[in-house]
């Protein structure tokens, strides 16, 4: 079946924002030393999720309903990410509080316990104008979900 061309647009979307998303979290934690805590986690998994369901959409129908459903995952992470920078920012209490970093196994266990650095979802690792990685996630995936939304929206009416 030929797409059109916002349902195209809507599919690369779908596909690109997270697999960028996700490569810009793993980028800052290996090329910076910006580690997840949980619910950075929390927000990669539905990132994961939309890009195997848009992937899927370039190779099998129902090509639509995979590109919604991997919109519907990315909205998802934004949630998430809202509720994050909301813990970040004091807005509300967090479900969680820290994540441990493993390391390499010094033979020690005691001793890798002890040096294992405790990552803290409530601190934000990273700010730009006042916004965290958390809050920046809920807003780039919030808006190109909807955008993805809209764009299968416009090829339903027509």
């Amino acid at each position: 079946m030929t797409l059109s061309p916002n349902s195209r647009l809507a599919r690369m979307i779908a596909l690109a924002i997270p697999g960028l998303l996700l490569g810009g979290a793993y980028i800052s934690q290996y090329g910076f030393g910006l580690y997840p805590c949980e619910m950075c986690w929390w927000q990669r998994w539905p990132h994961f999720a939309a890009v195997a369901l848009a992937a899927l959409a370039f190779v099998t129908e129902p090509r639509k309903v995979l590109t919604a459903l991997a919109a519907l995952a990315i909205l998802t992470s934004g949630l998430i990410g809202f509720f994050h920078a909301g813990v970040e920012y004091g807005w509300w209490p967090g479900i969680t509080s820290c994540a441990a970093i493993f390391s390499e196994s010094s033979g020690n266990a005691l001793e890798d316990i002890m040096n294992t650095p405790l990552v803290r979802c409530d601190e934000p690792a990273w700010t730009l104008f006042g916004i965290s990685l958390a809050g920046y996630n809920f807003l780039i995936s919030t808006v190109s979900a909807f955008v993805v939304l809209v764009l299968l929206r416009k090829d339903a009416k027509a």
